[in-house]
């Protein structure tokens, strides 16, 4: 008796694949781990994902094409602020302007200067964790996992009361940057005019730290030199500024999210970490490779080359799943256990190589605090229901919608 094998299928938009992401990607991995579908080649193991994300030959500079394709498509072509913006961001630029930009930004993004904040980031921890306590829980995303990366950039930047007010809503509009074939036809008009409002506003804040500069990240921006003299320009910095928003709230919002989730999913795991505080860096490691924010990044093929046993074409479009790479067994043993005494070293939650995440180091510090403080305390957080509601406004990053908790006194 023949056994078929049950056919592949991967679709990143459908309620099932976002609720449970990591049964398809197993499916691939056994299957068809190299595997063209939907015009593009998806892979999900992860010694070919970073073999594509270390060749430097893969060109990360999709986002603006797309940005002007799409945009062209609903006959819509003054976005040049906006694809300009994905041109000038680290995230989606190759070399030689992406060593340049490096280069520059390097010098203040540095490990030293993000321990700096830590004291911050855990007095905002701390107010954020006694208005749950007070109100007998919260919802930990709007709550908690959201509130932190946004105040602890604009505290960082020093940004006067009335744009913090504004910043966070803004972040959340540009984010269709990422993504922007989920925009539709008035989605370009708008988010091209937050962006140019934005950018306006740091224009004011730029003006006015030259006139009085200080210790804050824009300050330290605005004087760094390479040794040839280059800076970055006005509009860069702009531009760096506003990416510090848009690639850093979702993924840390969703690393503290996701990390929360796996550990009330887990009792053990969660007493472990209680009885072992000392274990929160390492749990912050599993739980980034365990249920990562950032599933998947494209890359564009500048040559013919050989992955994963397969012949990718020049031009061809290749989608990285990092998701699927984390859960490997030929890397993680037991991958789709959660284990916070697991060295998850290797995960490929902030990409590798030259694109690796400049915030990697801010996000990991932000989440140890908010866990250092929450199990410092003698009451437990506890799933306030058994229902979750994963967001739908990104395919690329995993984070829960709403992530409702109680207080419950000490055991």
């Amino acid at each position: 008796m023949t056994v078929q094998t049950p056919q592949v299928r991967f679709n990143p938009f459908s309620a099932d694949f976002r609720r449970d992401p990591y049964t398809a990607y197993r499916h691939l991995r056994e299957t068809k781990p190299v595997h063209r579908t939907m015009g593009m080649w998806v892979l999900t193991r992860h010694a070919d994902v970073k073999q594509v994300l270390r060749d430097r030959t893969f060109g990360a500079g999709l986002i603006p094409q797309l940005v002007r394709q799409h945009a062209a498509r609903y006959g819509h072509d003054d976005v040049g602020q906006l694809e300009r913006l994905g041109e000038k961001s680290l995230v989606f630029t190759d070399n030689p302007d992406h060593a340049r930009l490096r280069g520059i930004v390097n010098r203040v993004f540095t490990a030293p200067a993000v321990a700096t904040l830590r004291p911050r980031i855990a007095e905002r921890a701390e107010e954020l964790l006694d208005r749950a306590w007070a109100g007998g829980g919260m919802d930990a995303v709007a709550d908690l996992a959201a509130q932190l990366p946004v105040n602890v950039m604009c505290d960082w930047m020093a940004l006067p009361d009335s744009l913090r007010e504004r910043v966070g809503q803004w972040t959340h509009d540009i984010r269709f940057l990422l993504e922007p074939g989920l925009m539709k036809g008035e989605d370009f008009a708008y988010v091209c005019e937050v962006v140019a409002t934005f950018v306006r506003a740091l224009d004011e804040v730029l003006a006015s730290r030259r006139a009085e500069p200080g210790d804050d990240l824009i300050s330290q921006l605005l004087a760094v030199r390479t040794t040839s003299g280059d800076r970055l320009t006005d509009e860069e910095l702009a531009f760096v500024c506003i990416m510090c928003f848009v690639a850093g709230n979702e993924t840390t919002k969703s690393l503290i999210g996701n990390a929360l989730l796996a550990l009330l999913q887990h009792p053990e795991q969660d007493e472990r970490l209680r009885r072992e505080p000392e274990l929160v860096p390492r749990m912050v490691d599993e739980a980034l490779r365990y249920d990562c924010p950032l599933q998947q990044t494209k890359r564009l093929a500048t040559r013919d080359v050989e992955v994963g046993g397969q012949q990718i074409r020049t031009g061809d479009q290749v989608l990285l799943c990092m998701g699927a790479a984390n859960r490997d067994p030929e890397v993680f043993a037991r991958p789709d256990e959660f284990d916070i005494t697991r060295d998850a070293r290797g995960h490929l939650a902030f990409g590798h190589g030259m694109h690796g995440c400049l915030g990697g180091l801010l996000a990991e510090l932000q989440a140890g605090v908010v866990f250092e403080t929450l199990y410092r305390r003698a009451e437990r957080l506890e799933l306030a229901g058994d229902e979750l509601e994963w967001q739908d406004h990104s395919f690329i990053v995993r984070g829960l919608q709403r992530l409702p908790v109680v207080v419950r006194g000490a055991r």
